[in-house]
């Protein structure tokens, strides 16, 4: 029978669609949909350490079906070509497809069993091709889905990269093996369904180590002095004490000695600088920028960046590069000439510099940078936007601006006091911004005034505030301190992220990562007990061991014994370890409810709380602050969930809760056919008031309620009415566009709640009380 077709196998059936348009009749375009084996889930059939880590895979679950489809095109191929991700993960996909339908027969002879004992394994659900002589295989790579780069990579294939599948391997067996046994232990010597991992656990300990410098931290007194000016030309001047005083005392001697001598301008100083745009995106600063700028979390940038990627649109997103190829070059500086003008192209090199970074990818660039707007909805029009912009603007003429800086002080003044200033800075020519203008910030214009210039003093304010604790980290944050010390890879970062965040052990406050009271008590047990295995120094080495596996460089199996041999008897020798259910002494101050005794620290699902130390002959209980759990109290009413439902029993009752009492079904939570009616208690339906009228139905009332990101408020007739404000309205109405303003925080004062409007960052605007630099040299 002559074969005619050929069979090109992608993960993505959007993968597939697109590429479908670049190829004759003569092809076949299937998708994978994803990986078609893996581990299973127990470890003890998932890997046969004794004989070389060989890993016993098995296919997907609902990929039987995919795989029939597979084996029976790849029967009437003449050339069945693997177009998976340009990665190891990719390369990995690709040889799993070929032992899945019965295609192991490359030239190179990679995946025959006997070349490599380790990937036996690989046979377990193979569908041999009975008779017919099996197709010639070949791996085909591009790092972006374009009709050139398609046949391009057609004309050039390869056999399977051995190494690469070796190194994904090793990645899987090592992540499964550490979380296995790391697992098990903290199951029985802390609690039952949580986890650990080789990567995850090192980046919560990263999150515990600032939460205990937050928790560390003293806060101390200082005094913001701030000063309202007039100049010679009747403007206004706003100029800050470059002391912040740390006393009484010296905030009155520095007021008085201000209030009582005539001002003179001393300092005026500008300077034009030049700011360089910054490279193309990596994997990582893309999860970052979105993070910032779209509030992207870094799993959601990515699968917006796959869609994207699928479609065609910017090259493969998984890259430690910022090179640009130089055919996508002139493309480029085209799109700059007919955007920005021919005078603003400024073509640029840069190069990667971290020394882990992987295959030789290109960064994360538009596929086509003559094509400004792209995407099928608004999300991945935002983040395409995103990626054009960076990349345009790398190849774009330097911004220049014009820093100033004014200083004042006192003339005849017994004792000298700081200078008065104010910094300002004025984009002169935006070069590269008019591509990136939200990389721009905040333009703050100072009043032109001469050195030696009298001023006049019309208002002197004092402001009393407190230092602040280090900042705790963000998502786009921790992106960044992970690559920063060489903590997972481009591929890791968002999963890492999605790991600590869904098994409870961090939460988000607003864009803060907060680790919860269960990921302090895991993180500080493997840190107590296994800190050699989390640290820094062993991750990072561990990830350079298996980059240097697919380099060829390091054996597989040597690899996972040198690491496995004494993780499992450290790990043996904890057994022995009592059962950690008691995380300390309670305060003093505390006693128990019900007969008096001392109560010690445990941990439950929703997070600390207080025990009586007879526990379980005394089962009284306090809450982590000490308050007293009040025990679930029936209303005598009829759960109406239940009635509608033909349910009987269901009576409501009021519960306390993780944040405070609230009304639910007395079979709230049972199983599957349980109910899950809930609401607030009426105690916490007056708390949640504040008492201020929605600005948009003007019928409702503001009232505070919690989502998925903290809390936030909203109208009392939602869904009728959707106003949502991210902070409590302070009942008052901005003088600029009559939005509702909200409660600003120790270093930001009242804020408009219009985005739109300038009120809304007033810190940002000129003569701010304070900057961010200030802020960081007042905590050092």
């Amino acid at each position: 029978m002559i074969k005619e077709k050929k069979l090109v196998i992608v993960e993505s059936p959007t993968k597939a669609k697109t590429i479908t348009k670049f190829l004759g009749s003569g092809f076949e375009v299937r998708a994978s949909v994803g990986h078609v084996r893996d581990l299973p889930k127990s470890n003890r059939q998932a890997i046969d350490i004794p004989g070389g880590f060989v890993p016993r895979y098995e296919v997907v679950e609902g990929k039987e079906l995919v795989l029939a489809e597979l084996t029976k095109l790849a029967k009437k191929a003449s050339v069945v070509y693997l177009a998976t991700d340009p990665d190891r993960e990719g390369e990995a996909i690709a040889w799993h497809i070929t032992q899945a339908i019965g295609l192991g027969n490359t030239k190179s002879e990679i995946l025959q069993p006997k070349a490599d004992p380790r990937l036996r394994s690989a046979s377990d659900g193979q569908a041999p091709l009975a008779e017919n002589p099996k197709p010639q295989i070949q791996r085909i790579v591009f790092h972006e889905i374009t009709e050139h780069a398609i046949h391009e990579a057609l004309a050039h294939p390869r056999d399977i990269d051995r190494n690469l599948v070796k190194a994904q391997e090793a990645r899987r067996v090592l992540d499964r093996l550490v979380g296995y046994d790391l697992s098990g232990l903290i199951w029985k010597k802390v609690r039952y369904g949580l986890s650990a991992g080789r990567v995850q656990s090192p980046a919560l300990r990263i999150l515990m180590e600032r939460e205990r410098e937050v928790r560390a931290f003293i806060p101390e007194t200082f005094w913001v002095l701030t000063g309202i000016f007039k100049t010679p030309k009747g403007t206004s001047l706003e100029l800050i004490c470059a002391e912040e005083p740390r006393d009484r005392a010296r905030a009155d001697a520095i007021i008085a000695a201000a209030n009582g001598h005539p001002w003179q301008v001393t300092l005026v100083k500008e300077t034009e600088a030049r700011r360089q745009p910054k490279p193309p995106f990596t994997t990582s600063t893309l999860q970052q920028a979105a993070s910032s700028r779209l509030g992207f979390a870094p799993s959601r940038t990515m699968g917006v960046a796959q869609k994207l990627y699928e479609q065609g649109l910017i090259t493969y997103m998984r890259t430690d590069s910022v090179t640009v190829s130089r055919e996508a070059l002139p493309v480029i500086f085209a799109a700059i000439e007919r955007f920005f003008g021919k005078e603003l192209v400024a073509p640029r090199t840069y190069q990667t510099k971290s020394k882990s970074a992987q295959e030789a990818h290109e960064a994360v660039r538009p596929t086509d940078a003559g094509r400004r707007h792209a995407g099928a909805n608004e999300e991945q029009r935002r983040l395409y936007n995103l990626i054009w912009s960076r990349t345009v603007a790398s190849q774009m003429a330097d911004a220049r601006i014009l820093r100033t800086k004014i200083g004042a002080n006192v003339i005849g003044a017994p004792e000298p006091i700081p200078d008065f200033t104010a910094n300002g800075s004025r984009v002169i020519e935006p070069g590269w911004l008019l591509a990136d203008p939200d990389a721009r910030g905040d333009d703050v214009e100072l009043p032109k005034v001469a050195e030696g210039a009298m001023l006049k003093l019309i208002d002197l304010r004092e402001e009393e505030k407190q230092t602040e604790p280090p900042d705790r980290y963000t998502e786009a944050g921790l992106v960044k301190e992970l690559e920063k010390r060489e903590i997972g890879r481009p591929s890791t970062y968002a999963s890492i992220l999605k790991t600590i965040l869904d098994r409870g052990y961090v939460e988000k406050d607003g864009k803060t990562l907060r680790p919860t009271d269960t990921g302090d008590v895991v993180s500080t047990f493997l840190e107590t007990h296994f800190g050699t295995y989390i640290s820094d120094s062993f991750t990072a080495e561990m990830e350079r061991d298996l980059d240097e596996i697919a380099e060829g460089k390091r054996d597989y199996r040597k690899t996972l014994e040198d690491f496995y041999t004494p993780f499992a008897a450290d790990v043996k020798s904890k057994e022995s370890l009592d059962k950690l259910t008691t995380l300390g002494e309670a305060d003093a101050a505390h006693i128990c409810p019900l007969c008096g005794s001392p109560m010690v620290v445990k941990l439950s699902r929703t997070g600390r709380f207080l025990s009586c130390k007879r526990f379980p002959d005394c089962a009284g209980a306090r809450k982590a602050d000490g308050g007293i759990i009040e025990p679930p109290k029936e209303l005598g009413e009829a759960c109406p969930e239940c009635a509608a439902a033909g349910r009987k029993g269901g009576m409501l009752v009021e519960r306390e809760g993780r944040f405070g009492r609230f009304v639910s079904c007395s079979n709230w939570k049972r199983g599957k056919n349980g109910c899950h009616y809930v609401r607030q208690s009426k105690e916490e339906e007056e708390k949640a008031k504040t008492g201020v009228k929605c600005p948009l139905c003007r019928d409702g009332d503001l009232v505070e309620r919690r989502g998925r990101f903290g809390p936030f408020f909203s109208c009392s007739n939602y869904p009728t009415c959707k106003f949502i404000m991210k902070s409590r309205p302070t009942g008052k109405t901005c003088e600029v566009c009559g939005s509702l303003m909200m409660v600003g925080t120790k270093t930001i004062p009242d804020r408009c709640s219009n985005r739109t409007c300038v009120n809304h960052n007033p810190h940002k605007q000129a003569g701010g009380k304070e900057t961010k630099d200030k802020r960081k040299r007042r905590r050092s």
